[in-house]
This record gives structure tokens, sequence and C-alpha cells, in this order.
């Protein structure tokens, strides 16, 4: 049975202290966990499509629709015609880190821990928190851009064409397998149903003020607060 820890800290199957020298990588997600805002819908309010894009992504969230690749293509397609400059503008007004997301990153990063960005979202703002947080991996999606204009197509990489949830799970154990650790030693935060395969690998999974679906498969769930709660479970 979920128990509060404190106040807004539950604990589904984890009992404390936190130890953070027995992980040696965390996982973050970005949209609504490591920053406040889902960067897709703040980008569509340009083309004027943001209740239409956000019921799309809060439904993908929630889990109700199982194709996630799908639903973000259609949110993509509806991005088309709108400028990096309103891109830039999205991530200089609207963007803000989540309280504790600077504070828990710094804490990893001192007990010895490297840092994953993984994110079904967009390289032109995971970079950005990358540099910003001076995170050691990252992987996202690419916006095809053209003439400073976004076509509503992404991108296709090397490792594939869109992170979803099963491509979250595949870079964690990727990650691993270069660091030379099990997925037991690492540790992922989310807020959303492509979380969790992820979330279902790792040692330690933590929800962000998250989705019910996340909150109930989470070993721990802040529900009230900063990402650096997670720091109040160490001894």
């Amino acid at each position: 049975m979920p128990q509060e820890f404190a106040p807004g800290l539950v604990l589904q199957d984890f009992t404390p202290p936190l130890d953070l020298s027995q992980y040696k990588l965390i996982a973050f997600d970005m949209d609504s966990t490591l920053i406040n805002i889902e960067c897709v819908d703040e980008i569509a309010d340009a083309a004027g499509r943001k209740a239409e894009v956000a019921a799309i992504t809060e439904a993908a969230m929630r889990g109700e629709i199982t194709d996630y690749k799908d639903s973000l293509r259609q949110r993509v397609a509806l991005l088309k015609g709108v400028t990096v400059a309103h891109m830039e503008q999205v991530y200089n007004e609207r963007l803000q880190l989540n309280p504790g997301a600077a504070e828990l990153v710094a804490a990893c990063q001192a007990a010895g821990l490297k840092v994953l960005l993984v994110s079904g979202g967009f390289t032109f703002f995971t970079d950005r928190i990358r540099a910003r947080l001076g995170i050691d991996f990252a992987r996202s999606n690419v916006l095809e851009v053209v003439d400073g204009v976004l076509t509503g197509r992404m991108v296709d990489q090397p490792w594939g064409d869109i992170c979803d949830g099963e491509e979250k799970r595949r870079t964690l154990l990727e990650v691993s397998t270069l660091m030379g650790i099990p997925a037991s030693q690492t540790i992922a935060m989310g807020d959303g149903a492509n979380d969790l395969p992820m979330m279902g690998v790792a040692g330690l999974s933590v929800a962000y003020h998250a989705k019910p679906r996340v909150r109930a498969q989470a070993k721990v769930a802040i529900n009230q607060g900063g990402l650096d709660r997670l720091l109040e479970l160490q001894a």
C-alpha cells in the first residue's frame, strides 16, 4: 500500500533512506518534469492551435492514446508555419525550470551520477536545457525547419524516427550499457505515460506531479513541491 512519507511525498515501493551513491545514472523527462511547460503546446499557440494540440498532448500523457508516435506527428503537423523566432520567444518568455530541478541535478552530479535527458520534445529546447544544467546525455526529436519556418514534419535521426516511450526505455538501457552498469543502478523521473517504459526498467522510478497512471506505478511520487523533494528520502 502507498504510504505518505511527508505531505505530498508518497512511497509506493521504496523504503528510505535513499543513498544516491548506489546509483550511477539519473534519467529525466523534460516537458512538465524538468521544465514547467509542454513545449509543443506553447509552439502551437503561435499558430492559433494551442487548444487542439494541448488536448492531444493531455490524452497522450494520460495513456489514452496508445500510438504516441502518431499523436506527435499529428501535433507537429499543426505547427506548420510557425517561425523559429516564435520558438525562441517560447524559450525566453514561457519556459522555466521546475522548482528544485537545478538543485536535484547538482546533488546527483555531486554524488557521482551521470545525467540523461530523454524527451518526446524537441532538440531546440533540450539542447538549451542540457547546456544550462550541464547534462551528460540527451535524446529528443528534431523539428524540420526551412527558411526559418517549421514544415510540420520531423527529421529522422541515426537512432530512429521519434523518441517515444519505447525509445526512452531503449536509450536508458543503451546509456547504462555504455557506462557498464546494470539498469538497477539507474533512476528515472517523469510525469506521463510515455515515461512508464523507462521508469519500469530503472532501479528507482519517480513520478513528478504525474498523471494518475504514472503515480500508481512509480516507486516514489512527488505530488507537491519541487523535484529536489527526492532528496528528503536521504538519511
